[in-house]
């Protein structure tokens, strides 16, 4: 099989694509013939070194493909499923605790940058029902993000408003869930011609924060002064604090991004007197990622795709990720 390993100390240069023999599933295990992955910032912060991996990783925590073989004591699936990764294997359900959240595929563990992988049948769930290997792979860490982030987190209703910052795939997936559930969309960016691909993808108000500096309190006075009901916050320091300006009282911010850095200045009396709550956003479980495939079958949602790579052009598909230039996942097709 083919595969990516990453050689420390990281670096697109240091990305390297080898054959090797896959082994057997275990009992417990399934085989999984990987056929596409896709990209997302904590895969560019491993691949970069920016965060600690072992020499040799196979990089990327997201994948999709179809079951080959089964082990032992496994029902769940059988050879010829169509799969998805689960981005925390352990976490199964429920909330996070340290021990659910200790493994990490392409940072603790090897990844997806494999044609083959064989892993615990709990690593996965079933892909949604009519999509393509490509579609199911942006799933993983996004798509479950803004699923806890404004479904589980935000309980999101019917005549909502909610706030989404950028064109980021959580953003993107984000907007689509809110819309699935009635709610109105405002969406921010600094690009016209990606503001116009928000309004495309069903955005109801778009702002331009170059333009309008001010955008908490634009968003507010879009909704007539009241505030909007959910932040979908992926910017961190540098937007927070607009954030919360453009929240009504009692509203919800989804604590997900740090785009803009790790430490920022917060008004702590706008929070409180505002009865402001704020969720901490780290992706989700396994349970929560079989909650969105449902809700996506129903709603025959589909993710944004910007474009796709083969494996063997995975350094072309970092550079691309890393110029911002893109709308929608970053793919590698294998």
């Amino acid at each position: 099989m083919r595969l990516v390993r990453l050689r420390t100390p990281g670096g697109l240069d240091n990305l390297k694509l080898v054959e090797e023999d896959h082994r057997q599933p275990g009992p417990g295990e399934v085989l999984v013939r990987v056929r596409a992955s896709s990209l997302n910032l904590r895969d560019d912060f491993v691949v970069q070194g920016k965060m600690p991996f072992a020499d040799g990783r196979v990089p990327l925590s997201d994948g999709a493909g179809e079951v080959i073989a089964v082990g032992d004591d496994v029902d769940a699936f059988k050879a010829g499923d169509g799969v998805v990764s689960t981005f925390y294997p352990w976490w199964l359900g429920g909330d996070m605790t340290p021990s659910t959240r200790r493994d990490i595929p392409g940072e603790s563990f090897d990844g997806f940058a494999s044609e083959y992988v064989c892993m615990p049948a709990h690593a996965f769930t079933r892909a949604p029902a009519g999509y393509t290997h490509i579609e199911a792979a942006t799933l993983t860490c996004t798509g479950v993000t803004a699923w806890r982030g404004l479904v589980v987190c935000g309980k999101v209703k019917p005549g909502d408003t909610v706030l989404v910052l950028g064109t980021g795939s959580v953003s993107l997936f984000a907007l689509q869930f809110a819309k699935a559930a009635g709610a109105r969309v405002i969406a921010t960016s600094s690009d016209d011609q990606k503001l116009e691909k928000l309004r495309l993808v069903g955005a109801d108000t778009v702002i331009n924060y170059k333009a309008v500096p001010d955008w908490g309190r634009n968003a507010r006075d879009l909704t007539d002064g009241r505030g909007v009901d959910h932040v979908i916050e992926v910017g961190g320091p540098a937007t927070l604090a607009q954030s919360i300006i453009a929240c009504r009282t009692g509203g919800h911010i989804a604590l997900i991004g740090v785009l803009t850095g790790f430490a920022a200045e917060v008004s702590i009396p706008a929070l409180f007197s505002n009865q402001i709550r704020i969720s901490g956003i780290s992706i989700g479980s396994r349970a929560d990622q079989e909650d969105m495939i449902r809700a996506i079958e129903v709603n025959r949602l589909k993710p944004v795709i910007d474009r796709r790579f083969p494996l063997e052009d995975i350094v072309a598909a970092f550079t691309h990720y890393e110029s911002q230039k893109h709308f929608g996942k970053v793919c590698l097709e294998l």
